[in-house]
């Protein structure tokens, strides 16, 4: 697994650990949490979402590097708006479509 640790400071003079995970890595259920800093029944509620797939059960999946953005994405959106995992699935379905159209129309310009 390729990680590199480095320091990065934020804007209100707080300074933070953050980490790059290689998205190419993969992570079993306990692994996978801890990179994304939760519980796994936290990760495990995100499946139930459809917030995160797996393709057979949670505990033989192996969650790609991807998939922790996407977690921790989910993270911020629940702590920032206080809002339900329902919500954050589907404000993250909508920053997705946002996104994708986005790049059709790069394509027709």
């Amino acid at each position: 697994m390729t990680t590199i640790h480095y320091r990065e400071i934020v804007y209100d003079g707080h300074t933070f650990n953050a980490e790059v995970v290689d998205e190419q890595s993969t992570f079993d259920l306990q692994q996978f949490a801890q990179a994304c800093g939760q519980s796994p029944d936290w990760i495990l509620q995100l499946i139930e979402y459809d917030i995160l797939s797996v393709e057979n059960t949670p505990e033989a999946h192996q969650f790609m590097g991807e998939d922790v953005a996407r977690a921790r994405k989910a993270y911020r959106l629940q702590r920032d708006f206080d809002a339900s995992l329902a919500a954050v699935a589907v404000m993250l379905d909508l920053i997705d479509e946002v996104r994708q159209l986005r790049k059709q129309l790069k394509h027709f310009h």
